[in-house]
């Protein structure tokens, strides 16, 4: 049987530099609702990043100290954000136009589902009480350049995110481009996920057998 349970897994602010690493200098960048959104806290002062929240913000910066919060600058999720010298905010029109156009190199979202071909669940599981809320994921997943997603691999009863065909309702068709778990960085391509980087201590059968699927590497050191 294969050993699964030797592993250090990362933590969400892990999770969050690795995608602020590979953002390209002069990026304009979506910053998606919930874990996401740390992301802006790792971002290097030596690369211009516009980052643009969907409710009409471009230039945000990092999460404010809680004695400089204002609570008239809000992102999309209603967290509290700052903005940066040359921000900039508009209407909802404007905005969704920026999304739709193509105007977005990086969308990171969350996810409740990635399956091998790059299709993204992410806005209802369908379970009775849930409230069903796409916002602007729809508009995202297949305006942006690139979609990054970031989540935990597994879910609470360790069911893997990670699957052949989502089984909820679609955000988006063979759209993400890479994927960010507290487990593995895993790019999608024509062949199913292929892994670039392991957290520490995991293997990659071990990673196959708690995704469930056949999974390849590349020539990341690491995977």
């Amino acid at each position: 049987m294969t050993q699964t349970t030797s592993y250090i897994a990362w933590t969400r602010d892990q999770m969050a530099a690795r995608i602020a690493n590979d953002i390209e200098d002069g990026a304009v960048v979506n910053i998606g609702i919930g874990m996401p959104e740390l992301v802006a806290n790792h971002l290097s002062p030596n690369k211009e990043i516009l980052l643009h929240s969907e409710n009409g913000i471009l230039g945000m910066g990092p999460k404010p100290a809680a004695d400089a919060v204002d609570p008239d600058l809000i992102n999309a999720g209603k967290q509290p954000v700052t903005l940066l010298d040359g921000g900039a905010f508009f209407d909802h029109s404007l905005s969704f136009a920026m999304m739709r156009g193509g105007h977005l190199d990086i969308a990171i979202l969350g996810a409740f589902q990635v399956a091998e071909n790059g299709d993204i669940a992410n806005w209802s599981t369908g379970k009775p009480g849930a409230i069903p809320a796409v916002g602007g994921a729809m508009d995202l997943a297949v305006g942006a350049r690139q979609v990054f997603v970031m989540m935990e691999h597994l879910t609470k009863d360790g069911q893997s995110k990670l699957v052949h065909r989502c089984t909820y309702p679609l955000t988006g068709l063979g759209c993400v481009t890479r994927v960010y778990t507290d487990l593995a960085v895993l790019d999608v391509t024509a062949d199913g996920f292929a892994v670039r980087e392991l957290c520490p201590g995991l293997t990659l059968e071990a990673l196959a057998a708690l995704s469930g699927l056949a999974l390849t590497a590349t020539s990341h050191p690491n995977a």
